[in-house]
């Protein structure tokens, strides 16, 4: 999320009452806006509002607009995404980190790449492989810059923390199986090169955020992987839709997952929901965005109802907070 600057509301209010002094008080200019208050208006009152306001994430935000580059918001830590300029071209080019096909967007005057960095990513300077057709390969660096996350700690049924020799072969057997999954990368829609909104996903389910994406999770006092999604507390059998347009690549009731649906979405980008009460899609759906999908439940490792929810780019999972408005 963007770094947000905090003032007191008494500290705001004085910079405020501050500008007040030169200003008609009765017009708006100080913020380059001409428009009349009603008398009844209590100067205090609008004060008080502006200061509350001025506290908010969205108001004081400081990367830029999303609407300036489009979705995902760039955020080059561990878990987040790198937007790596490609430069101009007439066609677009191929981009690769490894052997693994990246998302690139834009238009003939400039294309740009996109790339899930690692929740194990440690910081420092990266490159990927750039080529377009016909033309020589070249590298392109970018830098993963350092980030803390939240520890987090939680009980859970022991049962699902030290595993009996069956459910360790059965959760083998599934990480195999969703290995599998996460290795597809399908076509990106055409309109997602022009379109700069065409990847800001909605919330899948309204409710409370219980846990934050990357945090260290401890299990009943023993340390396991990062959060690599993140979970929103909502009543039981409260309805979950997707995020974006996409296809059911997937559904299963996994050991720690619980009820499962995979969404592919294209070019590597995919999206999944966790510990379902029931699933209401089959592979091969095609869903629009905001079609139903299942609803919210507690099963696989839950400590009580809620949605996890997680989205993987180019066979990463990041933060899933960074394709949504902020």
């Amino acid at each position: 999320m963007p770094h947000v600057e905090t003032l007191s509301i008494r500290g705001r209010l004085q910079s405020l009452q501050r500008q007040w002094r030169y200003h008609d008080p009765m017009r708006l200019t100080p913020f380059s806006c001409h428009t009349r208050f009603p008398q009844a208006l209590h100067r205090r009152r609008w004060l008080l509002g502006l200061a509350a306001l001025s506290l908010s994430p969205v108001a004081r935000a400081t990367e830029p607009a999303p609407e300036q580059h489009g979705w995902p918001r760039p955020r080059p830590v561990p878990g987040g995404v790198a937007r790596i300029d490609l430069g101009p071209a007439e066609f677009r080019p191929l981009a690769l980190q490894g052997d693994t096909p990246l998302l690139v967007l834009g238009q003939s005057n400039g294309w740009h790449a996109w790339v899930g960095i690692a929740l194990s990513a440690e910081p420092g300077s990266y490159q990927i492989d750039c080529q377009l057709p016909g033309g020589a390969k070249r590298t392109v660096p970018y830098t993963v810059e350092p980030h803390r996350y939240p520890e987090q700690h939680l009980r859970v049924e022991p049962r699902t923390v030290e595993l009996s020799p069956e459910d360790l072969a059965r959760h083998q057997r599934e990480q195999a199986h969703q290995r599998q999954v996460t290795q597809r990368i399908s076509e990106a829609p055409p309109d997602w090169l022009w379109n700069p909104v065409a990847l800001r996903m909605s919330v899948p389910v309204k409710g409370r955020l219980s846990s934050p994406f990357g945090a260290r999770r401890v299990f009943n006092g023993q340390a396991r992987q990062p959060h690599s999604g993140i979970d929103i507390a909502a009543p039981q059998g409260t309805a979950v839709t997707a995020a974006l347009d996409g296809e059911v690549v997937d559904t299963g009731n996994y050991f720690f997952n619980g009820l499962t649906v995979w969404l592919d979405h294209g070019a590597g980008l995919l999206s999944m929901m966790c510990h379902l009460s029931r699933i209401s899609v089959q592979p091969g759906d095609r869903l629009l965005s905001g079609q139903p999908v299942g609803a919210v439940g507690a099963t696989g490792r839950a400590t009580g109802p809620h949605l996890h929810w997680g989205v993987m780019l180019n066979r990463q999972m990041v933060d899933p907070t960074l394709f949504l408005a902020v």
